[in-house]
């Protein structure tokens, strides 16, 4: 019998961002015949990580990388994580770390171990980018921009491989009667939802001013996702109303998304841009039409539906596209949500999703 591929997946925590869920089904997706998939992480908080041990594999709270200072303690502290790869015999550190850390790869090289990590965001302004590039034996560009961008003269080194969703959990459901009457939703109304960790760069003003200068009482602005920081404070003290509710995180965002005429993620185009959400991909696979800000990533997911891109932190202009959309009829907004939704089957299934993985996996 052949030795399965010893896979350390090494990612922070489970309690923020939709990397968490790509990393779960990723593990859950592969095949365990070839391949033996472990996780790293610092803590073991928040509600998905108690979903993520139902997945059965070897869980380890480890502290995969170090600050840099005290830098006289800094190799001996690497030697700690290189001895804990080492240790453990694993073929592949693949790391899901949203930061430029170099301290895992170089942990990952003294073990000897061949070392991956995956490009989740757009930031590229320090010398430890390109440290923990030249230390990393293959890197995962989830967007095309990253690779004309980033890794010019890498292509030996960079692959691109978009993350995907499980289409046969976000698919097309009916609306659940009882969430509509808990959320006052009347059968005329216009349905707008997001989910977004409520930060800055995810630009929701945005989306809350355009639907205030519509002045349609007929539209509604559901908001979902983490809320319990200073900035979302000031976001729902000026925007919680009848027509605009402030849902909080949830940990199933799918009878949501069937309430959904429109799905909107307005990501500002300044700071730490998100490489490819996986929000927007969810909602096209649940059947929600998709409006997305035109940057890195979300035009990637729209690049077959250019008409339902604007320009980032464009009031006017995403305003317009939300009355256009509202008064499309009904059968024609269903013909475009299909035709997302197919798409979504098509580029961004997560099966695919993981046959690249392993692929690229076989190849190291």
């Amino acid at each position: 019998m052949l030795k399965r591929v010893k896979i350390l997946y090494t990612i922070p925590n489970f309690d923020t961002a939709g990397s968490g869920k790509v990393v779960y089904d990723l593990v859950k997706g592969l095949d365990k015949t070839l391949f033996a998939p472990e996780i790293a992480c610092f803590h073991k908080e928040g509600d998905f990580f108690k979903v993520v041990e139902q997945l059965d594999v070897p869980i380890h709270q480890f502290t995969f990388a170090q600050p840099y200072r005290p830098f006289w303690s800094l190799p001996h502290r690497i030697y700690k994580i290189s001895r804990f790869f080492k240790q453990h015999q694993f073929d592949i550190i693949h790391s899901w770390h949203w930061s430029s850390d170099f301290s895992e790869p170089l942990a990952a090289k003294w073990a000897g171990i061949p070392y991956v990590y995956t490009k989740k965001a757009m930031g590229w302004g320090n010398k430890a980018w390109r440290w923990r590039t030249q230390l990393s034996t293959k890197i995962i560009a989830i967007n095309t921009d990253m690779v004309a961008q980033f890794f010019k003269g890498m292509h030996h080194k960079v692959v691109h491989i978009p993350l995907g969703v499980d289409i046969d959990y976000f698919k097309p459901q009916q609306p659940t009667q009882a969430l509509k009457q808990s959320l006052d939703i009347l059968d005329t109304d216009f349905v707008i939802v997001t989910v977004a960790n409520l930060v800055p760069v995810k630009g929701i003003e945005t989306l809350m001013e355009a639907a205030k200068a519509l002045n349609d009482t007929a539209i509604k602005v559901l908001v979902i996702g983490r809320d319990d920081n200073a900035y979302a404070s000031t976001l729902k003290q000026r925007y919680s109303s009848e027509n605009c509710l402030f849902l909080g995180l949830q940990p199933d965002v799918r009878p949501y998304l069937a309430l959904a005429d429109l799905f909107v993620i307005p990501t500002r185009n300044e700071g730490r841009k998100e490489g490819f959400p996986i929000a927007p991909i969810e909602a096209m696979a649940a059947g929600c039409l998709v409006l997305g800000s035109n940057i890195s990533g979300i035009n990637d997911i729209l690049k077959a539906f250019p008409k339902y891109l604007f320009e980032p932190s464009n009031i006017d202009e995403l305003a317009k596209k939300i009355k256009y959309i509202k008064d499309t009829p009904s059968i024609e907004r269903k013909l475009t949500s299909k035709a997302m939704r197919d798409y979504v089957e098509k580029n961004f299934d997560i099966k695919q999703c993981v046959l690249n993985h392993e692929l690229l996996y076989n190849t190291i």
